[in-house]
């Protein structure tokens, strides 16, 4: 499995990478092997200010439907126009053109309390 260093992590299984005040959000590597084939990403919350633990959107797989949960605090700003045409990107390049949503951050100091590489990799073993 790929535990990129740039990259922090959730419980959850959603990775957070900063750029500047903004935040780009996808699942892990781990998620998208555990759900299986993407069919389908929705997001209905851009341009919305939302909470830490927020569910803003949910994946499609071919076995099952899961919650999408917001690492930080934030507005979303868009949806990865890409997964429209395209969702298995997310099982092909999760940290890459995988990506789900582009977040302006309420407080970029909360991004650091969550987990490195190395704690993640732990977690999932």
């Amino acid at each position: 499995m790929n535990f990129p260093e740039n990259v922090r992590y959730t419980k959850d299984h959603e990775w957070l990478r900063i750029e500047g005040d903004e935040a780009v959000i996808g699942i892990t590597d781990f998620a998208q092997r555990e759900l299986g084939d993407i069919v389908y990403v929705e997001v209905e919350t851009v341009g919305q200010e939302m909470t830490e633990g927020a569910v803003f959107g949910t994946v499609e797989a071919v076995k099952t439907v899961s919650d999408l949960y917001l690492p930080v605090s934030g507005t979303i700003l868009e949806l990865n126009p890409k997964l429209a045409s395209a969702p298995e990107l997310v099982n092909n390049d999760p940290y890459g053109e995988g990506w789900m949503v582009r977040m302006r951050l309420s407080d970029v100091a909360a991004a650091e309390a969550l987990m490195d590489a190395n704690a993640y990799q732990a977690l999932v073993g």
